[in-house]
């Protein structure tokens, strides 16, 4: 999925036909990497991630898909879904993850 992320009403969608700030239309080819923004780290791996996120409060959540590496935060119906293979661990999955903790995490090219 190819496009930049607007956040209008509350709600942040996807939006292909936006330009990026180098003119071109749709994002950029640049990997993104995961930031942990407290010690300027990247998430490099699950492990490193589940560490982070459930010192913020999340538990591992096992009653859904086998193929899915899944995060709930009690009391909330928050859940993060991820892939069960870090290499296939992609941008929309890291956004979910920012909207879900802000001020903890960023995106960016790598």
């Amino acid at each position: 999925m190819s496009g930049v992320w607007v956040f209008s009403n509350g709600v942040y969608r996807l939006n292909p036909q936006a330009e990026s700030s180098d003119g071109k239309q749709g994002s950029s080819s640049k990997k993104k990497v995961l930031v942990h923004l407290p010690t300027g780290k990247v998430v490099s791996s699950y492990s490193s991630l589940e560490q982070i996120l459930t010192g913020l409060g999340w538990e591992r959540y096992y009653e859904g898909d086998p193929d899915l590496f899944q995060f709930h935060k009690p009391p909330s119906i928050d859940l993060i879904s991820l892939p069960w293979e870090f290499s296939k661990f992609c941008s929309i999955h890291m956004y979910d993850i920012v909207v879900k903790n802000p001020n903890i995490f960023h995106v960016r090219d790598m």
